[in-house]
């Protein structure tokens, strides 16, 4: 699997590890119909590091959600390299999700009775070629706090937990919802500095969501969208490191 998640250059060389055409979701119908994606294109290679930037309610999301198989869309067409996730049954997207995904949200969704490895190992037994625990831990630089339970733990350490959770069974794609958004300036950079030593070392494709500018000084790419579509598209000539980042 690690040959797979760094295959390819960062930016637009090589074929994409998504991609997605004319993505559209509607809630609703008639006069109340709410359009969440209207008329989306993306493409992601492998490796990169982008940043879907956009106020609340733009569809950053709601895009999440359909790249992650966790929802479809209305209309249109989502690929991971030759899996077609649209139209695809209930099963196939949860083998999609169990062997290629790792999701981080804004909120941990710790297991209080379990200690902080044994939450990490929870995925690891579902997966079919995890790394140890312990590996997960260390990656985030929470090898100390192993066998604490997570109400022993900060904010910022639970959800450095729930990177390792997410990342345990060695994801082609991480998925990132606000990961930082529960959390104050410092616990936050220390977070995305663990997101942002995840995609340099192993090579994981990573996608963060956010609606703070500043995070995206250090995507590779930045997509903007508001109104459910992208607007704008930019890339980093240098990307800046979490340690680097100020809001």
């Amino acid at each position: 699997m690690m040959a797979a998640a760094t295959e390819g250059l960062k930016g637009d060389s090589g074929r994409p590890v998504f991609s997605a055409r004319g993505l559209t979701k509607a809630y609703g119908s008639g006069a109340t119909q709410v359009l969440a994606l209207h008329d989306v294109d993306l493409d992601i290679h492998a490796g990169e590091f982008v940043v879907l930037l956009g106020p609340s309610g733009s569809g950053k999301s709601t895009l999440l959600n359909i790249l992650g198989g966790l929802d479809a869309p209305t209309s249109g067409k989502a690929q991971w390299r030759d899996h077609v996730l649209t139209g695809a049954t209930e099963a196939e997207l949860t083998a999609y999700r169990r062997e290629h995904v790792g999701f981080v949200f804004q909120f941990y969704n710790l297991i209080p009775s379990l200690t902080v490895r044994e939450n990490v190992m929870l995925v690891a037994e579902i997966a079919e070629n995890p790394m140890p625990a312990e590996e997960a831990l260390a990656l985030v630089g929470l090898s100390h706090r192993m066998d604490n339970f997570p109400s022993q733990l900060s904010g910022g350490e639970q959800q450095r937990v729930a990177v390792a959770r997410a990342i345990v069974k060695r994801p082609d794609i991480l998925l990132c919802d606000e990961p930082t958004g529960a959390l104050d300036f410092d616990t936050g950079r220390v977070v995305l500095a663990a997101l942002q030593k995840i995609n340099a070392e192993l090579g994981t494709t990573t996608v963060v969501i956010t609606h703070n500018s500043a995070i995206s000084a250090m995507a590779d790419r930045i997509l903007r969208m508001r109104d459910g579509r992208i607007v704008t598209e930019d890339r980093n000539a240098v990307r800046m490191s979490a340690s680097e980042l100020t809001w």
